[in-house]
């Protein structure tokens, strides 16, 4: 089996649930190692993250430029119809990170 470490989102949140990443159908699975919150605006924000439906980041409150980070090993199969990562935040200045590995 080969693995593809990889950037699976890097982006600004949007202010509604956008998808972040969907799993390909050409891998087994992908597996979320990490997340990354960044909050640069001058007062407190705050960011959810689902997998497939599941919110695995509810609703967290980010102080004013700070980070808080994730470690996980969340497994996303590569099915049918496609399994994603969804995200959204209060303020356009979070910005959402999310590393892992797709394996193929």
């Amino acid at each position: 089996m080969a693995t593809t470490t990889k950037a699976l989102a890097r982006t600004a949140a949007a202010t509604s649930s956008t998808t972040l990443y969907t799993a390909p159908n050409t891998t087994t699975a992908a597996v979320v190692t990490n997340i990354v919150l960044a909050n640069t605006a001058t007062s407190a924000s705050s960011a959810t993250v689902a997998i497939d439906g599941v919110v695995i980041v509810p609703t967290i409150s980010i102080p004013a430029n700070s980070v808080v980070g994730f470690d996980m090993k969340q497994v996303i199969p590569a099915a049918n119809p496609a399994k994603t990562i969804t995200g959204y935040a209060s303020t356009t200045a979070v910005n959402i990170h999310i590393s892992g590995v797709e394996i193929s």
